[in-house]
């Protein structure tokens, strides 16, 4: 998405936004087609809702901001709101509610596009109304439906029964020349007051110092974690921190989660295929807690949020916040696995057109990457348009995430974007990579 939203005219604004409109419904249509109905409306996963759910709670959300909000429209159905309120009732909870089901829910959904779409013909951009200024309620929508397509496509991996989602290998990897970079520090700009479709967390941009560190070219991979896991590092405690070994002992973690150990050969469920472990490609689905004790464990830590951002968008060379780690271009196929293209992170070294100037990869797509640091707001924050977006999450019971999965799409992977999660978590695209302090003879 080209940043300067503000140089299209009107005409070209609305044909951009139903161009994603389109997109983002089109994958949650093939997400949710690609099961039957008793898939739709059965609970995989406790920590997940049905996908049905998922599928309605799109289009109320669509209808609240777009129909009614933006439009000034009559609702739709007004009196499934709370139904699908995720404040509400926890995902637990949900497959007890009365909710729509499969055929409803596609009839639901289809109306309130209409509408929205009648909306999108009409709506003025300009005017001063900051919710639809660069079309910015549109975008939020998108987004949502996107990440939703994402969370559905986690819930996909949960499910049992045959492999139902296809899609083509990703990109051969090849060996990096190094396995760290030193990145010098110093001050950059973080965050964004430009990007349009920039939700409230990543605003407003501000100066951040960072001292000289060292950062991973790539992400861990399955094979480098493989010897923490054969090495005993799961009966260990020394490489835990309190919370993460009490943790393990009480989950019964021995492994990333959906590996398994067969006849002395590690396998991986991956959307219903039972596959040799391809030691290549980055560790996927592991927590934060697991994160930092791999870490710990080869002498390391992770990254900051601030070193995380700094290594993806900062170019030393010219002093200047690239919006991406290559930089101002938006996503393509060279630069990042994104958008479910491929059903799986691609092997390490596999996007050297996406590398930041210091020649860090893969900061982008493949796995989100796990930081040591909270979800806080930056300087200056505002909640916009609902606090219920950012401010009622910011503490210490999130951890960072940054940089997409292969199931993130290119709409919300900016390098400004910002995912969090409990420290726990697992059925999340997560992965990451390592960081440390310099010696003092490399800072020379």
């Amino acid at each position: 998405m080209n940043h300067q939203l503000s140089d299209l005219t009107a005409e070209e604004l609305r044909s951009f936004v139903a161009e994603q409109l389109g997109r983002s419904r089109g994958r949650t249509v093939q997400l949710t087609d690609a099961v039957d109905t008793d898939d739709l409306v059965r609970q995989h996963s406790r920590l997940m809702s049905p996908l049905v759910w998922d599928y309605a709670h799109i289009g109320n959300q669509e209808e609240l901001w777009l129909v009614r909000d933006v439009g000034g429209r009559e609702p739709v159905r007004q009196d499934i709101d709370e139904l699908y309120d995720a404040f509400m009732h926890a995902r637990a909870d949900r497959p007890s509610l009365p909710l729509l089901g499969p055929t409803e829910t596609r009839d639901y959904v289809v109306e309130v596009r209409d509408k929205v779409l009648d909306v999108l013909d009409h709506v003025k951009f300009s005017g001063g109304r900051e919710l639809v200024d660069n079309a910015f309620a549109f975008g939020m929508i998108v987004q949502h439906e996107q990440q939703h397509d994402e969370t559905m496509l986690a819930t996909h991996q949960l499910r049992t029964g045959a492999p139902v989602l296809d899609a083509p290998a990703p990109p051969a990897g090849r060996r990096l020349a190094r396995s760290e970079v030193l990145v010098p520090g110093g001050v950059f700009e973080m965050g964004t007051s430009i990007e349009p479709w920039a939700l409230d967390n990543e605003r407003p941009a501000h100066a951040v110092h960072v001292a000289p560190y060292l950062i991973d070219t790539a992400p861990v991979s399955n094979g480098d974690y493989l010897k923490f896991v054969t090495g005993g590092g799961y009966q260990d405690a020394q490489w835990w921190s309190e919370a993460g070994w009490a943790h393990v002992q009480k989950a019964s973690l021995v492994a990333p989660r959906f590996w398994e150990l067969v006849d002395g050969n590690w396998l991986r469920t991956r959307f219903g295929h039972r596959e040799l472990l391809p030691l290549d490609e980055p560790v996927m689905h592991v927590c934060f807690y697991e994160a930092e004790a791999y870490a710990r464990w080869t002498g390391k830590r992770l990254p900051t949020e601030e070193e995380w951002e700094m290594a993806a968008r900062f170019d030393p060379a010219t002093g200047r916040t690239r919006r991406f780690p290559w930089g101002d271009e938006s996503p393509g196929p060279q630069h990042a696995n994104l958008g479910q293209r491929h059903l799986r992170p691609a092997p390490i070294g596999a996007y050297p057109a996406g590398a930041s100037p210091l020649g860090v990869e893969q900061l982008i797509g493949d796995v989100w990457e796990w930081t040591s640091s909270d979800f806080k707001p930056y300087p200056g924050f505002r909640a916009f348009p609902y606090d219920e977006y950012s401010l009622v999450f910011f503490g210490s019971d999130y951890k960072m995430l940054r940089g997409g999965s292969f199931g993130t799409d290119e709409v919300v992977a900016r390098g400004t974007f910002r995912n969090w999660d409990y420290p726990i978590r697992r059925q999340i695209f997560a992965g990451f990579r390592c960081a440390r302090d310099p010696r003092p003879e490399e800072l020379t």
